[in-house]
């Protein structure tokens, strides 16, 4: 008796700028399928989908797209560009029977059970929790967004979310004085103007309007500043970021309690590992008054996997397709 071959699906990673398409083998992503697409080089995400599958050939089985933007009732808007993503119009480019539209964040809680040791760093180690406890994800990148990630048998749900735009928080003087320049500048602060590139770009100028400083600088520079220790604004700065970083997660923390472990990603929060620990990050996570204790359960790491969203949307269908 022969064994099966595992299900072929399409698997698109659809954010702001590009677009990665991949083929997968049941939930192992084919890397030597990986292609990136410029959006700017074509008119929608069907297009992309067309062009694809013309240089690959054949049907997929199963197709899905996780995307950087709120999606409901498979129908998803990019936060960042003017495309709708449709399910039915991701069937009819790609013919596949089995089709799924995921919030990019969804695709990342997805894809924990897949992630290999080398790409998960422990910031903090947190206890021991049961294999059935809750998770959580944060993204921090172009924009940034977080989802909670819950195992139910066999089953993994990720409830969609839009967090990156909860009100931001502030607890200190300094922080009052971030948010009423943002709220001058850019209208009502939330978590995404200052957890993101743009954010980084924002906490910069804004101690560079308080010192009287005129040295702008885009976040790949401010992070080189900081980097190579040229800057003391870009120090401040990244400082300012990371505690805000800490902040958010310890906030999110309480509300969902994912005893099974925060996982930081995105290309934000990879550039910052290397200074987490230096810039406070464990103390603003912990810094929760009378729960600062309570705080030491959960484990921190940090996700260095670029192709995370592609194998967790492979383990998404291959769990619809049972």
């Amino acid at each position: 008796m022969t064994t099966p071959s595992p299900l072929t699906a399409l698997v698109a990673d659809l954010g702001g700028t590009n677009t990665r398409v991949a083929l997968t083998d049941g939930t192992a992503v084919r890397t030597d399928t990986i292609k990136r697409f410029r959006n700017a080089d074509h008119a929608d995400l069907v297009s992309v989908l067309r062009a694809y599958l013309a240089e690959q050939g054949g049907v997929p089985d199963a197709a899905c797209v996780a995307m950087a933007g709120p999606v409901l009732n498979g129908v998803g808007e990019l936060t960042n560009l003017n495309w709708t993503v449709d399910r039915a119009l991701v069937a009819e480019a790609t013919g596949a029977k089995t089709v799924a539209v995921l919030n990019d964040l969804q695709a990342q809680g997805h894809a924990l059970d897949h992630l290999t040791p080398d790409v998960v760093q422990t910031i903090l180690p947190g206890q021991p929790a049961s294999a059935h406890a809750a998770r959580l994800v944060i993204g921090i990148g172009t924009g940034m967004n977080a989802a909670a990630v819950y195992r139910l048998d066999d089953r993994t749900l990720v409830p969609p979310s839009e967090a990156g735009h909860v009100s931001l928080p502030a607890q200190n003087a300094d922080e009052l004085r971030l948010l009423d320049w943002i709220a001058r500048k850019h209208g009502t602060p939330g978590f995404e103007d200052v957890l993101s590139g743009r954010g980084f770009e924002r906490v910069y100028e804004w101690l560079c309007d308080e010192a009287a400083v005129d040295a702008p600088l885009d976040a790949g520079g401010i992070m080189q500043a900081v980097n190579d220790g040229s800057s003391k604004v870009a120090e401040e700065a990244a400082r300012v970021f990371i505690r805000m970083m800490g902040r958010a997660a310890g906030n999110l923390a309480l509300v969902h309690l994912p005893f099974g472990g925060i996982y930081l990603c995105g290309g934000v929060a990879r550039h910052f590992g290397p200074h987490l620990e230096r810039l406070g990050f464990r103390d603003a996570f912990f810094d929760k008054g009378r729960f600062s204790d309570f705080m030491e359960q959960f484990p921190v790491h940090l996700v260095d996997d670029d192709y995370a969203a592609l194998s967790g949307s492979a383990a998404h269908l291959s769990e619809l397709m049972g």
